[in-house]
């Protein structure tokens, strides 16, 4: 191993110094292949920048991610359109695009329990973060406790401006509690500061007109309606529960340790259990 120079050893401590680890890691590989390519000067420069430009998007990529804070990692990719036939995939396809976002326009998922709501809110949020968007997953429960955890810290107002500074706030889950007058009232608050500012994205079981019982006001209510449904995009998932399908599924496929043909002697029946 050949010892550092002066100009290689300035070098690693300036590209240190302006945190550009990837040029720092992968320089001398490619002044390998530009030698041996004959490559100039800006040909060997632009590879580098564009290797540290990559590493840096993936990065970012990575941190929005991990600050959305989704349950589970969701994509379009993996979402079963043919077992929901009512969700209109062409719908869904043109708001992954995420130009709804920079009309601040909300997305509101409607649907039995089972039918990939969830599922279908995580992909919308998670395509977000790949386009430079900052979002934020929360369940409504999860949402309205923490809010008031902050109130009682006398920290609300500056969770509510974090909220604010989000371009995706998910809220999954609505309809499944009733609030308290309090917890309707910190989400009223939420929708009413996400207005014309954010895009929300909403997940619920019940219809519009359910609503008032779980907020228990009918001037709330329809004040939250108001803003939530002012720029809107509806999906509505009116089929059988995924997630039933497949556990009977699992039901009906027979034990694999049992031959149909042959079924178990008794001594071997009775050997499993005294």
């Amino acid at each position: 191993m050949k010892p550092e120079n002066k100009p290689q050893l300035l070098l690693k401590h300036y590209l240190k110094t302006l945190k550009l680890p990837t040029m720092l890691r992968d320089y001398e590989a490619v002044a390998a292949r530009c030698a041996k390519d004959n490559c100039d000067y800006v040909g060997f420069l632009l590879l580098l920048v564009e290797r540290e430009t990559l590493d840096r998007e993936k990065r970012s990529a990575e941190r929005r991610v991990k600050n959305a804070r989704f349950p589970v990692i969701k994509t379009l990719d993996t979402f079963d359109f043919k077992a929901q036939p009512s969700i209109k995939q062409k719908l869904v396809r043109e708001l992954m695009v995420g130009q709804y976002v920079d009309r601040r326009e909300n997305v509101l998922i409607m649907g039995n329990s089972g039918t990939g709501k969830t599922h279908l809110a995580s992909a919308f949020g998670f395509a977000g973060c790949m386009q430079g968007r900052k979002v934020r997953f929360f369940t409504v429960k999860a949402l309205v406790t923490w809010l008031m955890e902050m109130a009682e810290q006398r920290q609300l107002e500056r969770t509510l401006k974090q909220l604010e500074r989000q371009d995706i706030l998910i809220l999954d889950e609505l309809g499944y509690v009733p609030f308290s007058k309090t917890a309707s009232e910190l989400l009223f608050e939420v929708v009413s500061r996400a207005y014309e500012r954010l895009s929300l994205i909403v997940t619920t079981n019940l219809p519009f007109e359910s609503w008032v019982e779980i907020f228990g006001c009918e001037r709330l209510t329809g004040a939250l309606l108001d803003r939530l449904t002012h720029r809107v995009h509806i999906i509505e998932a009116n089929g059988p529960s995924y997630r039933l399908r497949q556990s009977k599924k699992r039901l009906q496929k027979p034990d694999p340790d049992v031959d149909e043909g042959n079924p178990p002697s008794r001594q071997e029946s009775d050997s499993g259990d005294v």
